[in-house]
């Protein structure tokens, strides 16, 4: 890949991660309209890096501060409860990831599906949203439950598809449950820190893995 290539796709990666259009369909899409090759699912799984930091670095304080101090004195209150909700959400896009490996890595990334998924999810933020906007007393984090959790968790998995936002799909689920716009977008993106870490660790090694066979049997 030329670094020209890369440069571009990291910025583009910059510009559409933190807004519900599918960073990652945008990283499939955009080659294929320049006449470049995909360049696939463990590059894309890697630079998301650059967004997870940024991500980290925004929250750092409900992180490093908020969120343990919590854990350790008040373990009941909701931002003692917080941290345990976010790994029971991330435990679907684990399970996702490795159980649907091949097809997230091959089928799922034909342009037919990205551009199916667009236009689908985009007609569900669009009903959703508009149903969230005359909920007149929307829940707060301090009302999430293990389901809630669960269930944002699993709407965070289907992002492993190009096409499917990450954020749009956790976001989009939280107001479908009845939180507020706020609290849907902070639940959101603090399950994205080890939602997106995770596709990153598993994509890596099994791409150096496909590379060394592929040097072998040449």
């Amino acid at each position: 890949m030329q670094l020209w290539f890369a440069a571009l796709l990291g910025l583009l990666q910059g510009l559409t991660e933190f807004i519900p259009v599918s960073s990652t369909a945008h990283l499939r899409v955009a080659p294929a309209l320049i006449g470049q090759a995909d360049p696939g699912a463990a590059f894309t799984a890697v630079v998301q890096l650059g967004s997870l930091l940024a991500v980290i670095a925004y929250f750092a304080k409900d992180l490093f501060v908020t969120l343990p101090r919590a854990m350790i004195k008040e373990p009941k209150s909701p931002e003692g409860r917080l941290p345990i909700y976010l790994v029971v959400g991330t435990i679907p896009i684990v399970v996702a990831g490795i159980g649907l490996h091949k097809f997230i890595t091959g089928d799922a990334r034909s342009l037919y599906v990205i551009g199916s998924a667009l236009i689908g999810v985009g007609i569900v933020l669009i009903i959703v949203d508009a149903r969230a906007a005359k909920r007149d007393q929307p829940r707060t984090l301090a009302t999430l439950t293990l389901t809630d959790a669960i269930l944002i968790g699993a709407a965070q998995a289907l992002a492993l598809i190009p096409g499917v936002s990450r954020s749009g799909a956790t976001i989009c689920t939280a107001l479908a449950l009845g939180f507020a716009r706020p609290d849907a977008a902070r639940f959101s993106f603090l399950l994205s820190i080890p939602g997106t870490g995770c596709p990153r660790s598993w994509s890596a090694p099994r791409s150096r893995r496909s590379r060394a066979t592929s040097r072998s049997r040449g």
